[in-house]
């Protein structure tokens, strides 16, 4: 028997661990699919307290998990594929065996979306990116696309106006979804080119492990082009990872974990950390304190009950 189960280890899991861990509760961290998280997708960060020179995500999630083993965390390598938190012991079944726990923190985050290219995929955290305000600060003065239709598409162009030459955004439509105040803002931002009914087909250039181009394709008029880049942002959404849970936890229509206060969720004895459940800010450092947030949550209520 467990007193807590771990869900995710990404900032916010590995945070729940460290806390957990010194508040003696032995906690077992199940690493999931995505083992570290969106941290471990990029190179250098330099948005997070206490590193001066920036540090690399996979190291920052590296260093958080030793700190959590060495307060007494276990880490289990694999991905939670069925849940019941029907009654209590909670159970969780980890590629087939099921473990039962006092507690639940979910920390399994939000997964985002990739256009599914082959080229893409190698070059990401080498010129592509799904967040803006992450790595926006290494394009100054280069040419930037961004591709999305949404809200989130349009703030983060007009965010990149800040530091590249020049933003292009691409949406394979005519029509946007963002809200007309959003469009307004990027269609009136001189920076900022549009292009509608147009797809990415591939990212140059993997031999050189860094974004140089990528081949356009206007769908209304067929035309087929390359185009000089030197950072495409991915902006159109994540997914939650919470498909073990549904029926169970409560959820927004795209999948996020409503919050019932704190880092509560709708069953007592579950809690959420991180971007499973945070659909604006999606930093790491928001991450790690909902981790803490979720460890307090989680050791009070053990401690409610006697354990």
């Amino acid at each position: 028997m467990r007193n807590v189960v771990i869900i995710g280890s990404g900032c916010a899991g590995n945070t729940a661990a460290i806390y957990t861990a010194r508040a003696n509760l032995k906690p077992l961290v199940v690493s999931g699919h995505e083992a570290g998280g969106q941290l471990s997708l990029t190179t250098l960060v330099e948005n997070f307290p206490g590193f001066p020179e920036g540090i690399n995500g996979p190291d920052l999630v590296e260093n958080m998990k030793k700190q959590a083993q060495n307060f007494g965390a276990e880490f289990l390598h694999g991905a939670v594929i069925d849940t019941d938190f029907s009654a209590r012991p909670f159970r969780v079944n980890v590629e087939g065996e099921w473990l039962e726990t006092r507690t639940v923190i979910i920390a399994s985050g939000a997964s985002a979306r990739w256009l599914g290219l082959p080229s893409e995929h190698a070059l990401i955290g080498h010129g592509v990116s799904s967040c803006a305000t992450c790595d926006g600060f290494f394009y100054r003065d280069r040419r930037i696309m961004v591709v999305g239709g949404g809200d989130s598409a349009m703030e983060e162009a007009n965010f990149l106006t800040r530091f590249g030459r020049d933003v292009t955004l691409v949406h394979r439509r005519d029509e946007f979804r963002a809200s007309k105040i959003m469009l307004d803002r990027a269609k009136h931002n001189p920076k900022i080119t549009m292009l509608t009914n147009t797809v990415v087909e591939e990212v140059f250039d993997v031999s050189q492990k860094l974004v140089t181009a990528v081949r356009l394709h206007n769908l209304k008029t067929g035309e087929i082009w390359v185009q000089d880049v030197d950072g495409l942002f991915l902006a159109i959404g994540h997914i939650p990872n919470t498909k073990v849970f549904k029926g169970q936890i409560e959820t927004d229509p795209d999948g996020y974990i409503l919050s019932k206060g704190g880092a509560r969720t709708n069953i007592p004895g579950v809690f959420h950390a991180g971007d499973v459940q945070d659909r604006s800010y999606r930093q790491a450092i928001t991450a790690s304190g909902a981790g803490c947030m979720a460890a307090i949550e989680a050791e009070r209520f053990l401690e409610a009950e006697g354990h």
